[in-house]
Protein backbone atom coordinates (compact mmCIF):
# COMPACT_ATOMS: atom_id res chain seq x y z
CA UNK A 1 0.00 0.00 0.00
CA UNK A 2 1.24 3.61 -0.82
CA UNK A 3 3.57 5.18 1.73
CA UNK A 4 3.48 2.25 4.31
CA UNK A 5 6.10 -0.70 5.27
CA UNK A 6 4.69 -3.72 6.54
CA UNK A 7 6.84 -6.88 8.03
CA UNK A 8 6.15 -10.51 7.40
CA UNK A 9 7.86 -13.35 8.97
CA UNK A 10 7.15 -17.17 8.19
CA UNK A 11 8.23 -19.79 5.94
CA UNK A 12 8.78 -18.42 2.43
CA UNK A 13 7.86 -20.39 -0.39
CA UNK A 14 10.47 -19.12 -3.58
CA UNK A 15 9.00 -20.73 -6.43
CA UNK A 16 11.60 -19.16 -8.92
CA UNK A 17 14.54 -20.53 -6.33
CA UNK A 18 12.76 -23.70 -5.62
CA UNK A 19 13.42 -23.85 -1.87
CA UNK A 20 10.54 -22.94 1.09
CA UNK A 21 12.83 -20.78 3.72
CA UNK A 22 12.39 -19.33 7.15
CA UNK A 23 12.53 -15.80 7.28
CA UNK A 24 10.99 -12.56 6.82
CA UNK A 25 10.11 -10.30 4.21
CA UNK A 26 9.18 -6.60 3.51
CA UNK A 27 6.29 -4.93 2.04
CA UNK A 28 6.40 -0.89 0.74
CA UNK A 29 4.36 0.92 -1.59
CA UNK A 30 2.57 -2.68 -2.95
CA UNK A 31 6.09 -4.38 -3.70
CA UNK A 32 8.15 -6.28 -2.62
CA UNK A 33 11.02 -4.28 -0.60
CA UNK A 34 13.40 -7.31 0.73
CA UNK A 35 13.40 -10.89 1.64
CA UNK A 36 15.87 -12.15 4.39
CA UNK A 37 16.56 -15.33 5.47
CA UNK A 38 16.26 -16.08 9.42
CA UNK A 39 14.63 -18.64 12.05
CA UNK A 40 11.02 -19.14 12.50
CA UNK A 41 8.63 -20.94 14.85
CA UNK A 42 7.76 -24.31 13.13
CA UNK A 43 4.27 -23.54 13.64
CA UNK A 44 4.91 -20.02 11.72
CA UNK A 45 2.58 -19.49 8.92
CA UNK A 46 3.70 -19.89 4.93
CA UNK A 47 3.90 -17.38 2.01
CA UNK A 48 3.45 -17.72 -1.20
CA UNK A 49 3.04 -16.05 -4.73
CA UNK A 50 -0.53 -15.71 -5.09
CA UNK A 51 -2.64 -18.43 -7.01
CA UNK A 52 -3.21 -18.16 -10.95
CA UNK A 53 -6.28 -20.11 -12.41
CA UNK A 54 -4.59 -20.72 -15.66
CA UNK A 55 -7.62 -21.34 -17.81
CA UNK A 56 -11.44 -19.95 -16.75
CA UNK A 57 -14.26 -18.87 -18.32
CA UNK A 58 -15.85 -16.50 -15.23
CA UNK A 59 -19.22 -16.79 -16.70
CA UNK A 60 -19.52 -20.24 -15.39
CA UNK A 61 -19.15 -19.30 -12.20
CA UNK A 62 -22.67 -17.04 -12.55
CA UNK A 63 -21.15 -14.25 -11.20
CA UNK A 64 -19.54 -11.11 -13.32
CA UNK A 65 -16.10 -10.19 -13.19
CA UNK A 66 -16.24 -7.83 -9.84
CA UNK A 67 -17.36 -10.44 -7.98
CA UNK A 68 -15.60 -13.32 -9.04
CA UNK A 69 -12.91 -11.73 -7.81
CA UNK A 70 -13.92 -11.19 -4.65
CA UNK A 71 -15.56 -15.23 -4.55
CA UNK A 72 -11.89 -16.13 -5.87
CA UNK A 73 -9.16 -13.58 -3.53
CA UNK A 74 -10.67 -15.71 -0.15
CA UNK A 75 -9.21 -18.94 -1.38
CA UNK A 76 -5.92 -17.03 -2.48
CA UNK A 77 -6.77 -16.90 -6.45
CA UNK A 78 -5.45 -13.75 -7.28
CA UNK A 79 -5.26 -13.57 -11.11
CA UNK A 80 -6.46 -15.62 -13.55
CA UNK A 81 -6.47 -16.08 -17.60
CA UNK A 82 -10.14 -15.66 -18.33
CA UNK A 83 -11.75 -16.66 -22.04
CA UNK A 84 -14.80 -14.30 -21.76
CA UNK A 85 -16.14 -16.90 -24.78
CA UNK A 86 -19.33 -17.61 -23.45
CA UNK A 87 -20.92 -13.62 -23.30
CA UNK A 88 -18.83 -13.45 -26.41
CA UNK A 89 -21.71 -15.92 -27.98
CA UNK A 90 -24.45 -13.85 -26.91
CA UNK A 91 -23.21 -10.26 -27.41
CA UNK A 92 -20.27 -10.24 -29.47
CA UNK A 93 -17.49 -7.77 -28.70
CA UNK A 94 -19.78 -5.47 -26.85
CA UNK A 95 -20.40 -8.37 -24.66
CA UNK A 96 -16.59 -8.86 -24.15
CA UNK A 97 -15.95 -4.72 -23.61
CA UNK A 98 -18.69 -5.25 -20.83
CA UNK A 99 -16.67 -7.65 -18.98
CA UNK A 100 -13.11 -6.37 -19.48
CA UNK A 101 -15.30 -2.66 -17.87
CA UNK A 102 -16.60 -4.47 -14.92
CA UNK A 103 -13.08 -6.42 -14.66
CA UNK A 104 -11.40 -3.01 -14.31
CA UNK A 105 -13.11 -1.76 -11.39
CA UNK A 106 -11.47 -4.31 -9.00
CA UNK A 107 -7.43 -5.07 -8.05
CA UNK A 108 -7.66 -8.67 -9.03
CA UNK A 109 -5.41 -9.15 -12.01
CA UNK A 110 -7.46 -10.13 -14.82
CA UNK A 111 -5.95 -11.45 -18.36
CA UNK A 112 -8.71 -11.98 -20.89
CA UNK A 113 -8.64 -13.46 -24.60
CA UNK A 114 -9.94 -12.94 -27.34
CA UNK A 115 -12.58 -15.73 -28.16
CA UNK A 116 -11.49 -17.46 -31.57
CA UNK A 117 -14.42 -19.57 -32.31
CA UNK A 118 -17.94 -17.36 -31.82
CA UNK A 119 -19.46 -19.53 -33.04
CA UNK A 120 -18.01 -22.96 -32.05
CA UNK A 121 -19.23 -24.24 -35.11
CA UNK A 122 -21.33 -23.09 -38.15
CA UNK A 123 -24.13 -25.58 -37.00
CA UNK A 124 -25.43 -23.99 -34.45
CA UNK A 125 -27.07 -20.66 -33.61
CA UNK A 126 -25.57 -17.89 -31.99
CA UNK A 127 -25.69 -13.89 -30.88
CA UNK A 128 -22.53 -13.29 -32.96
CA UNK A 129 -19.72 -14.07 -35.65
CA UNK A 130 -16.30 -13.06 -34.95
CA UNK A 131 -14.42 -13.08 -37.98
CA UNK A 132 -10.13 -11.66 -37.97
CA UNK A 133 -11.23 -7.98 -37.87
CA UNK A 134 -12.95 -8.50 -34.63
CA UNK A 135 -10.71 -10.89 -32.97
CA UNK A 136 -8.02 -8.07 -34.46
CA UNK A 137 -9.96 -5.61 -32.68
CA UNK A 138 -9.66 -7.10 -29.35
CA UNK A 139 -6.14 -8.46 -29.71
CA UNK A 140 -5.20 -4.89 -29.84
CA UNK A 141 -6.89 -4.06 -26.63
CA UNK A 142 -3.90 -3.88 -23.70
CA UNK A 143 -6.09 -5.86 -21.57
CA UNK A 144 -6.51 -8.23 -24.08
CA UNK A 145 -3.59 -10.90 -23.74
CA UNK A 146 -3.95 -14.17 -25.84
CA UNK A 147 -5.75 -15.73 -28.25
CA UNK A 148 -8.79 -17.41 -26.62
CA UNK A 149 -9.03 -21.69 -26.87
CA UNK A 150 -8.94 -22.74 -30.10
CA UNK A 151 -12.24 -25.00 -30.00
CA UNK A 152 -12.92 -25.52 -34.06
CA UNK A 153 -9.66 -28.14 -33.98
CA UNK A 154 -11.12 -30.02 -37.20
CA UNK A 155 -10.86 -26.69 -38.71
CA UNK A 156 -6.94 -26.05 -38.11
CA UNK A 157 -6.20 -29.31 -38.55
CA UNK A 158 -8.19 -29.30 -41.98
CA UNK A 159 -6.50 -25.87 -43.36
CA UNK A 160 -9.68 -23.78 -43.17
CA UNK A 161 -9.01 -20.16 -44.51
CA UNK A 162 -10.86 -17.83 -42.30
CA UNK A 163 -9.40 -20.08 -38.97
CA UNK A 164 -5.46 -19.78 -40.27
CA UNK A 165 -6.49 -15.74 -40.44
CA UNK A 166 -8.24 -15.48 -37.07
CA UNK A 167 -4.72 -17.59 -35.79
CA UNK A 168 -2.52 -14.92 -38.01
CA UNK A 169 -3.93 -12.27 -36.18
CA UNK A 170 -2.45 -13.20 -32.83
CA UNK A 171 0.71 -14.56 -33.92
CA UNK A 172 1.39 -10.93 -35.77
CA UNK A 173 1.16 -9.29 -32.45
CA UNK A 174 3.05 -11.82 -30.67
CA UNK A 175 0.81 -13.31 -28.40
CA UNK A 176 -0.02 -16.43 -27.23
CA UNK A 177 -2.75 -18.74 -28.56
CA UNK A 178 -4.47 -21.47 -26.32
CA UNK A 179 -5.66 -24.87 -27.20
CA UNK A 180 -8.69 -26.55 -27.04
CA UNK A 181 -7.99 -30.52 -29.04
CA UNK A 182 -9.61 -33.27 -27.02
CA UNK A 183 -8.42 -36.72 -28.48
CA UNK A 184 -6.74 -35.41 -31.03
CA UNK A 185 -2.85 -37.38 -31.44
CA UNK A 186 -0.62 -38.09 -33.80
CA UNK A 187 -0.47 -36.17 -37.70
CA UNK A 188 -3.37 -34.34 -36.58
CA UNK A 189 -1.59 -33.31 -33.38
CA UNK A 190 1.12 -31.90 -35.51
CA UNK A 191 -0.61 -29.82 -37.88
CA UNK A 192 -2.55 -28.43 -35.13
CA UNK A 193 0.98 -27.49 -32.94
CA UNK A 194 2.00 -26.26 -36.39
CA UNK A 195 -0.48 -23.81 -36.25
CA UNK A 196 0.99 -22.37 -33.56
CA UNK A 197 -1.20 -23.58 -30.57
CA UNK A 198 0.63 -24.12 -27.18
CA UNK A 199 -1.76 -25.87 -24.29
CA UNK A 200 -4.83 -27.90 -24.17
CA UNK A 201 -6.99 -28.32 -20.80
CA UNK A 202 -9.17 -31.08 -22.61
CA UNK A 203 -6.90 -34.07 -21.50
CA UNK A 204 -8.96 -36.83 -20.08
CA UNK A 205 -6.43 -39.34 -20.89
CA UNK A 206 -2.89 -39.68 -19.10
CA UNK A 207 -1.31 -40.92 -22.36
CA UNK A 208 -2.89 -38.60 -24.82
CA UNK A 209 -1.12 -35.50 -22.00
CA UNK A 210 1.84 -37.32 -22.26
CA UNK A 211 2.29 -36.95 -25.72
CA UNK A 212 0.99 -33.48 -26.17
CA UNK A 213 3.93 -33.16 -23.39
CA UNK A 214 6.22 -34.60 -25.72
CA UNK A 215 5.63 -32.51 -28.46
CA UNK A 216 6.05 -29.35 -26.55
CA UNK A 217 2.48 -28.26 -25.56
CA UNK A 218 1.61 -26.67 -22.09
CA UNK A 219 -1.05 -29.03 -20.35
CA UNK A 220 -3.57 -27.54 -17.93
CA UNK A 221 -5.15 -29.85 -15.39
CA UNK A 222 -8.68 -29.22 -14.84
CA UNK A 223 -10.95 -29.52 -12.31
CA UNK A 224 -14.22 -27.80 -13.50
CA UNK A 225 -17.88 -28.50 -12.06
CA UNK A 226 -18.26 -31.16 -14.64
CA UNK A 227 -15.02 -32.11 -15.79
CA UNK A 228 -12.72 -33.32 -13.42
CA UNK A 229 -8.84 -34.51 -14.75
CA UNK A 230 -6.55 -33.97 -11.36
CA UNK A 231 -7.15 -37.85 -10.51
CA UNK A 232 -5.94 -38.94 -14.19
CA UNK A 233 -3.41 -36.30 -14.68
CA UNK A 234 -1.68 -35.63 -11.50
CA UNK A 235 1.47 -38.11 -12.65
CA UNK A 236 2.71 -34.97 -14.93
CA UNK A 237 3.10 -33.33 -11.87
CA UNK A 238 5.74 -35.70 -10.66
CA UNK A 239 7.00 -36.20 -14.56
CA UNK A 240 6.90 -32.98 -16.64
CA UNK A 241 5.93 -30.35 -13.76
CA UNK A 242 7.41 -27.35 -16.12
CA UNK A 243 4.93 -27.97 -18.20
CA UNK A 244 2.01 -28.10 -15.98
CA UNK A 245 -0.42 -25.55 -14.64
CA UNK A 246 -3.85 -26.27 -13.06
CA UNK A 247 -7.39 -24.59 -14.10
CA UNK A 248 -11.11 -24.85 -13.46
CA UNK A 249 -12.61 -24.35 -16.82
CA UNK A 250 -16.03 -23.84 -15.96
CA UNK A 251 -16.83 -23.53 -12.53
CA UNK A 252 -20.36 -23.16 -10.99
CA UNK A 253 -20.84 -21.25 -7.86
CA UNK A 254 -21.36 -23.98 -5.90
CA UNK A 255 -17.77 -25.30 -5.99
CA UNK A 256 -16.22 -21.66 -6.16
CA UNK A 257 -17.69 -20.87 -2.95
CA UNK A 258 -15.71 -23.68 -0.97
CA UNK A 259 -12.39 -24.16 -2.60
CA UNK A 260 -10.57 -23.01 -6.32
CA UNK A 261 -7.03 -23.53 -6.75
CA UNK A 262 -6.17 -23.87 -3.04
CA UNK A 263 -8.12 -27.33 -3.06
CA UNK A 264 -6.64 -29.02 -6.39
CA UNK A 265 -3.12 -28.25 -4.33
CA UNK A 266 -4.02 -29.82 -1.29
CA UNK A 267 -5.15 -33.25 -3.67
CA UNK A 268 -1.83 -33.21 -5.69
CA UNK A 269 -0.21 -32.75 -2.30
CA UNK A 270 -1.90 -35.57 -0.88
CA UNK A 271 -0.87 -37.54 -3.75
CA UNK A 272 2.80 -36.94 -3.45
CA UNK A 273 3.42 -34.55 -5.67
CA UNK A 274 6.44 -32.54 -4.68
CA UNK A 275 4.96 -29.09 -3.19
CA UNK A 276 7.18 -27.04 -5.32
CA UNK A 277 5.92 -28.90 -8.56
CA UNK A 278 2.29 -28.27 -7.00
CA UNK A 279 3.26 -24.65 -6.50
CA UNK A 280 4.94 -23.87 -9.42
CA UNK A 281 2.17 -25.33 -11.42
CA UNK A 282 -0.36 -22.78 -9.71
CA UNK A 283 2.24 -19.64 -10.24
CA UNK A 284 5.24 -19.56 -11.77
CA UNK A 285 4.15 -21.67 -15.02
CA UNK A 286 1.47 -19.88 -15.49
CA UNK A 287 3.25 -16.36 -14.93
CA UNK A 288 5.57 -16.75 -17.22
CA UNK A 289 3.33 -18.36 -20.15
CA UNK A 290 0.83 -15.68 -20.76
CA UNK A 291 3.56 -13.02 -18.79
CA UNK A 292 1.09 -12.14 -16.06
CA UNK A 293 2.13 -9.33 -14.44
CA UNK A 294 1.66 -10.39 -11.05
CA UNK A 295 3.90 -10.90 -8.26
CA UNK A 296 6.01 -14.03 -7.40
CA UNK A 297 7.76 -13.29 -4.07
CA UNK A 298 11.00 -12.16 -5.43
CA UNK A 299 12.53 -8.68 -4.67
CA UNK A 300 11.16 -5.71 -6.47
CA UNK A 301 8.13 -7.94 -7.42
CA UNK A 302 4.31 -6.70 -7.13
CA UNK A 303 3.06 -7.55 -3.44
CA UNK A 304 0.84 -10.59 -4.61
CA UNK A 305 0.86 -13.55 -2.29
CA UNK A 306 -0.98 -15.48 0.23
CA UNK A 307 -0.29 -16.61 4.05
CA UNK A 308 -1.45 -20.23 4.50
CA UNK A 309 -2.05 -22.38 7.45
CA UNK A 310 0.61 -25.02 5.83
CA UNK A 311 1.70 -26.53 2.95
CA UNK A 312 -0.74 -29.54 3.48
CA UNK A 313 -4.22 -27.91 4.05
CA UNK A 314 -3.01 -25.11 1.36
CA UNK A 315 -5.69 -23.44 3.83
CA UNK A 316 -5.59 -19.11 2.89
CA UNK A 317 -5.63 -16.88 6.00
CA UNK A 318 -5.19 -14.13 4.36
CA UNK A 319 -4.49 -12.81 0.23
CA UNK A 320 -2.68 -9.78 -0.48
CA UNK A 321 -2.98 -7.76 -4.03
CA UNK A 322 -0.14 -5.33 -4.64
CA UNK A 323 0.61 -5.13 -0.92
CA UNK A 324 -3.45 -5.08 0.12
CA UNK A 325 -4.89 -7.34 2.40
CA UNK A 326 -7.69 -8.37 -0.13
CA UNK A 327 -9.38 -11.44 2.07
CA UNK A 328 -9.02 -12.47 5.83
CA UNK A 329 -10.18 -15.90 7.62
CA UNK A 330 -12.75 -16.60 4.88
CA UNK A 331 -14.04 -13.35 4.40
CA UNK A 332 -13.34 -10.51 1.20
CA UNK A 333 -12.43 -7.13 2.46
CA UNK A 334 -13.27 -5.84 -0.76
CA UNK A 335 -16.75 -3.85 -1.03
CA UNK A 336 -19.12 -5.27 -3.36
CA UNK A 337 -19.35 -3.10 -6.75
CA UNK A 338 -23.50 -2.85 -8.16
CA UNK A 339 -23.66 -3.86 -12.33
CA UNK A 340 -25.75 -2.71 -14.72
CA UNK A 341 -27.26 -5.78 -16.78
CA UNK A 342 -26.51 -6.68 -20.33
CA UNK A 343 -28.47 -8.95 -22.24
CA UNK A 344 -29.91 -10.04 -25.38
CA UNK A 345 -32.96 -12.45 -24.93
CA UNK A 346 -35.40 -12.77 -27.71
CA UNK A 347 -37.13 -16.17 -27.04
CA UNK A 348 -40.91 -15.90 -26.40
CA UNK A 349 -42.95 -18.80 -24.24
CA UNK A 350 -43.48 -22.82 -26.00
CA UNK A 351 -46.51 -24.43 -25.81
CA UNK A 352 -46.34 -28.38 -24.74
CA UNK A 353 -46.60 -29.61 -28.63
CA UNK A 354 -43.48 -27.47 -29.12
CA UNK A 355 -41.72 -30.50 -27.89
CA UNK A 356 -43.11 -33.44 -29.55
CA UNK A 357 -40.20 -35.72 -31.54
CA UNK A 358 -40.45 -35.73 -35.54
CA UNK A 359 -41.85 -38.75 -37.28
CA UNK A 360 -40.52 -41.81 -36.94
CA UNK A 361 -41.30 -42.84 -33.59
CA UNK A 362 -40.92 -47.02 -33.10
CA UNK A 363 -37.58 -46.51 -35.18
CA UNK A 364 -33.85 -47.07 -34.01
CA UNK A 365 -32.95 -43.67 -32.49
CA UNK A 366 -29.60 -42.30 -31.80
CA UNK A 367 -29.19 -40.68 -27.87
CA UNK A 368 -27.10 -38.86 -26.35
CA UNK A 369 -25.56 -40.81 -22.78
CA UNK A 370 -24.39 -38.41 -21.06
CA UNK A 371 -21.34 -39.29 -18.15
CA UNK A 372 -21.64 -37.57 -14.37
CA UNK A 373 -18.51 -35.63 -14.60
CA UNK A 374 -17.53 -35.52 -17.95
CA UNK A 375 -17.72 -33.48 -20.72
CA UNK A 376 -17.71 -36.35 -23.02
CA UNK A 377 -20.58 -38.49 -24.45
CA UNK A 378 -21.52 -41.60 -25.83
CA UNK A 379 -23.36 -42.38 -29.12
CA UNK A 380 -26.10 -45.14 -29.08
CA UNK A 381 -28.80 -46.18 -30.74
CA UNK A 382 -31.54 -48.33 -29.49
CA UNK A 383 -35.46 -48.78 -30.84
CA UNK A 384 -37.99 -46.23 -29.05
CA UNK A 385 -40.77 -44.77 -29.03
CA UNK A 386 -40.53 -41.80 -26.44
CA UNK A 387 -39.73 -41.27 -23.26
CA UNK A 388 -39.11 -44.65 -21.06
CA UNK A 389 -38.22 -43.67 -17.30
CA UNK A 390 -37.71 -47.38 -17.10
CA UNK A 391 -34.89 -47.34 -19.56
CA UNK A 392 -33.77 -43.74 -18.66
CA UNK A 393 -34.27 -42.60 -22.06
CA UNK A 394 -35.51 -38.82 -21.31
CA UNK A 395 -36.36 -36.07 -23.84
CA UNK A 396 -33.45 -33.33 -24.07
CA UNK A 397 -34.60 -30.05 -25.98
CA UNK A 398 -32.95 -26.79 -27.44
CA UNK A 399 -34.69 -23.45 -28.07
CA UNK A 400 -33.28 -21.15 -29.49
CA UNK A 401 -33.21 -18.00 -27.67
CA UNK A 402 -31.84 -14.89 -30.36
CA UNK A 403 -35.13 -15.68 -32.34
CA UNK A 404 -38.68 -15.59 -31.10
CA UNK A 405 -40.18 -18.79 -32.25
CA UNK A 406 -37.78 -20.92 -34.00
CA UNK A 407 -38.27 -24.62 -34.06
CA UNK A 408 -37.07 -26.81 -31.20
CA UNK A 409 -35.17 -29.39 -31.65
CA UNK A 410 -35.70 -32.24 -29.63
CA UNK A 411 -33.81 -35.74 -29.08
CA UNK A 412 -33.52 -38.51 -26.67
CA UNK A 413 -31.16 -38.64 -23.85
CA UNK A 414 -30.06 -40.78 -21.04
CA UNK A 415 -28.16 -40.69 -17.84
CA UNK A 416 -29.94 -37.87 -16.20
CA UNK A 417 -31.85 -40.33 -14.36
CA UNK A 418 -34.84 -38.39 -13.77
CA UNK A 419 -38.21 -40.39 -12.53
CA UNK A 420 -40.00 -37.26 -13.03
CA UNK A 421 -39.89 -33.12 -13.54
CA UNK A 422 -37.57 -31.26 -15.78
CA UNK A 423 -34.96 -28.66 -15.37
CA UNK A 424 -33.34 -26.21 -18.03
CA UNK A 425 -30.82 -23.82 -18.24
CA UNK A 426 -29.86 -20.85 -20.66
CA UNK A 427 -26.23 -21.57 -20.09
CA UNK A 428 -25.74 -23.88 -22.30
CA UNK A 429 -21.94 -24.37 -23.79
CA UNK A 430 -21.32 -22.30 -26.42
CA UNK A 431 -24.37 -20.49 -28.01
CA UNK A 432 -26.17 -20.30 -24.56
CA UNK A 433 -29.60 -21.47 -26.26
CA UNK A 434 -31.98 -23.04 -23.91
CA UNK A 435 -31.41 -26.56 -23.13
CA UNK A 436 -33.64 -28.66 -21.11
CA UNK A 437 -33.94 -32.50 -20.31
CA UNK A 438 -37.14 -33.66 -19.02
CA UNK A 439 -39.18 -36.87 -18.17
CA UNK A 440 -42.95 -35.75 -19.82
CA UNK A 441 -43.66 -32.81 -22.33
CA UNK A 442 -45.64 -30.59 -19.72
CA UNK A 443 -42.86 -30.38 -17.62
CA UNK A 444 -40.09 -29.47 -20.09
CA UNK A 445 -42.09 -27.00 -21.48
CA UNK A 446 -42.46 -25.34 -17.65
CA UNK A 447 -39.18 -25.73 -16.85
CA UNK A 448 -38.37 -23.51 -20.72
CA UNK A 449 -40.87 -20.83 -20.41
CA UNK A 450 -39.67 -20.47 -16.49
CA UNK A 451 -36.10 -19.54 -18.53
CA UNK A 452 -37.79 -17.84 -21.09
CA UNK A 453 -39.40 -15.44 -18.53
CA UNK A 454 -36.64 -15.08 -16.42
CA UNK A 455 -34.97 -13.13 -19.54
CA UNK A 456 -31.96 -16.24 -19.09
CA UNK A 457 -31.36 -18.23 -15.76
CA UNK A 458 -31.47 -22.20 -14.56
CA UNK A 459 -34.55 -23.49 -13.61
CA UNK A 460 -36.41 -26.90 -12.31
CA UNK A 461 -40.28 -28.15 -12.24
CA UNK A 462 -41.18 -31.10 -9.93
CA UNK A 463 -44.72 -32.14 -8.61
CA UNK A 464 -43.87 -30.14 -5.26
CA UNK A 465 -42.78 -26.69 -6.71
CA UNK A 466 -40.59 -25.31 -9.30
CA UNK A 467 -37.82 -22.64 -8.99
CA UNK A 468 -35.50 -20.60 -10.77
CA UNK A 469 -32.12 -18.71 -10.80
CA UNK A 470 -32.22 -15.53 -12.76
CA UNK A 471 -29.17 -14.73 -14.54
CA UNK A 472 -29.87 -11.30 -16.23
CA UNK A 473 -26.25 -10.70 -17.49
CA UNK A 474 -26.66 -11.99 -20.81
CA UNK A 475 -28.79 -15.11 -19.50
CA UNK A 476 -25.16 -16.44 -18.07
CA UNK A 477 -24.73 -14.47 -14.92
CA UNK A 478 -26.40 -12.84 -11.93
CA UNK A 479 -26.40 -9.52 -10.33
CA UNK A 480 -26.71 -10.86 -6.38
CA UNK A 481 -23.66 -11.28 -4.29
CA UNK A 482 -21.76 -14.67 -4.77
CA UNK A 483 -23.22 -16.17 -1.17
CA UNK A 484 -26.79 -15.77 -2.64
CA UNK A 485 -26.16 -17.11 -5.96
CA UNK A 486 -24.18 -20.59 -4.42
CA UNK A 487 -27.60 -20.73 -1.63
CA UNK A 488 -29.51 -20.67 -4.58
CA UNK A 489 -27.99 -22.43 -7.12
CA UNK A 490 -27.84 -25.70 -4.45
CA UNK A 491 -31.67 -25.60 -4.25
CA UNK A 492 -31.85 -26.21 -7.86
CA UNK A 493 -29.75 -28.74 -7.35
CA UNK A 494 -30.80 -30.74 -4.43
CA UNK A 495 -34.24 -30.09 -6.47
CA UNK A 496 -32.73 -31.68 -9.29
CA UNK A 497 -31.75 -34.70 -7.31
CA UNK A 498 -35.23 -35.13 -5.91
CA UNK A 499 -36.46 -35.43 -9.23
CA UNK A 500 -34.23 -38.81 -9.56
CA UNK A 501 -31.12 -37.09 -11.03
CA UNK A 502 -27.31 -38.71 -9.50
CA UNK A 503 -25.80 -36.55 -10.93
CA UNK A 504 -22.98 -34.89 -9.30
CA UNK A 505 -23.42 -31.57 -10.90
CA UNK A 506 -26.07 -31.85 -13.46
CA UNK A 507 -26.60 -28.35 -14.50
CA UNK A 508 -23.11 -28.30 -15.50
CA UNK A 509 -23.40 -31.70 -17.67
CA UNK A 510 -26.88 -30.26 -18.91
CA UNK A 511 -24.75 -27.18 -20.41
CA UNK A 512 -22.62 -29.28 -22.23
CA UNK A 513 -24.99 -31.27 -23.81
CA UNK A 514 -24.98 -28.88 -26.25
CA UNK A 515 -21.49 -28.51 -27.02
CA UNK A 516 -20.74 -29.50 -30.56
CA UNK A 517 -17.24 -29.54 -29.81
CA UNK A 518 -16.57 -32.40 -27.51
CA UNK A 519 -17.40 -35.96 -28.62
CA UNK A 520 -19.46 -37.78 -29.28
CA UNK A 521 -22.99 -36.98 -29.85
CA UNK A 522 -24.24 -33.40 -28.93
CA UNK A 523 -27.63 -31.25 -29.63
CA UNK A 524 -27.79 -27.57 -30.85
CA UNK A 525 -30.75 -25.71 -31.40
CA UNK A 526 -30.14 -27.31 -35.48
CA UNK A 527 -30.61 -30.82 -34.21
CA UNK A 528 -28.22 -33.57 -33.23
CA UNK A 529 -24.75 -33.09 -33.70
CA UNK A 530 -21.72 -36.25 -34.59
CA UNK A 531 -18.82 -34.28 -33.14
CA UNK A 532 -16.26 -37.53 -34.88
CA UNK A 533 -18.17 -36.55 -38.37
CA UNK A 534 -18.30 -33.26 -37.36
CA UNK A 535 -21.36 -33.04 -39.07
CA UNK A 536 -25.59 -32.74 -38.42
CA UNK A 537 -27.05 -36.50 -38.03
CA UNK A 538 -30.42 -37.59 -37.69
CA UNK A 539 -32.51 -38.18 -34.84
CA UNK A 540 -33.91 -41.85 -36.42
CA UNK A 541 -30.87 -43.34 -37.68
Amino acid sequence: MEGMKQIFEGWIADVVGREIFGGRFTVENGRIASVERGDVPRDAPVYAPGFVDGHVHIESSMLPPSEFARAAVVHGTLACVSDPHEIANVLGEEGVKWMLDDAARTKFKFLFGAPSCVPATPFETAGAVFGPEEVGRLLDDPRVGYLAEVMNFPGVIGGDARMAAILQEAKKRGKPIDGHSPGVKDEGLARYLEAGITTDHECADLEEAREKVRRGMKILIREGSAARNLETLWPLLKESPESVMLCHDDAHPDDVAVGMIDRMLARAVTKGVDVMNALRAATLNPVRHYRLDVGLLQTGDRADFVELKDLKSFKVLRSFVGGECAAEHGKCLWPRLQVKAINRFEALPRTKEDFAVPAGGGQTARIIEAIDGELFTRSVAEQVRGIDIGRDVLKIAVVNRYEKSAPVAVGFVRGFGLKQGAFASSVAHDSHNIVAVGADDAALCRAVNLVIGAKGGLSAVGPHGEAVLPLPIAGLMSDAPADEVAKAYLGLNRMVAELGCPMRAPYMTLSCMALPVIPELKITDKGLFDVGKFAPVPLWV
